[in-house]
């Protein structure tokens, strides 16, 4: 079954890059919520990670015939997106402020008291405008590997840097974070 689904997916990109629009549209279709989610998480603004998902999929289309395949296809979306998202987020900020959506990285739902859900509402606020102060290349890194949990390699690919900068990174966004957290704790 996977095999066919990867059949159908390479069928559906060879047939888009060649500029069948109903491929294309079907593409979209597989990946436009884990685009969506990307951009949501990196922008902390519906209507901008909205406008940031539709943006990569233009630039996608128009780029498609010169996608070469040494990635898989969702990584190049990948890295589309966390461009355009940085493009629209800088472009936004010069025109307002804009912050995280309190719900973006916890469902406090589940925790099992009250008083537990109020520390984890609070940790999470605070941890959402922490990372929504973090640099650009910082969050993107914290995002994908903290939030999506993908490997330092995947990081690296993705953002066009070596894994060794997407480590050094990462480790720089959490000290950030941990000191800033640290601050406001006491």
């Amino acid at each position: 079954m996977a095999d066919r689904n990867v059949e159908e997916s390479a069928e559906l990109l060879d047939r888009a890059r060649q500029g069948d629009e109903g491929a294309f549209s079907e593409l979209v279709r597989h990946h436009q919520h884990e685009v969506f989610t990307l951009a949501l998480r990196l922008l902390g603004n519906y209507e901008l990670a909205a406008d940031a998902a539709q943006e990569t999929f233009i630039r996608a289309w128009r780029a498609l015939p010169r996608f070469r395949g040494d990635s898989a296809l969702s990584t190049w979306l990948h890295r589309i997106t966390v461009n355009t998202s940085w493009t629209l987020g800088r472009r936004a900020q010069r025109h307002r402020a804009s912050t995280l959506d309190e719900a973006l990285f916890m469902d406090d739902s589940s925790a099992p008291s009250p008083e537990s859900s109020a520390e984890a509402a609070d940790l999470g606020g605070r941890l959402r405008t922490a990372v929504s102060e973090l640099p650009d290349p910082q969050r993107a890194v914290v995002v994908l590997k903290d939030i999506y949990g993908w490997s330092h390699a995947e990081v690296a690919k993705a953002l066009d840097i070596s894994v060794t900068a997407a480590k050094v990174r990462l480790h720089r966004a959490r000290q950030k974070l941990k000191e800033k957290l640290w601050r406001e704790m006491e």
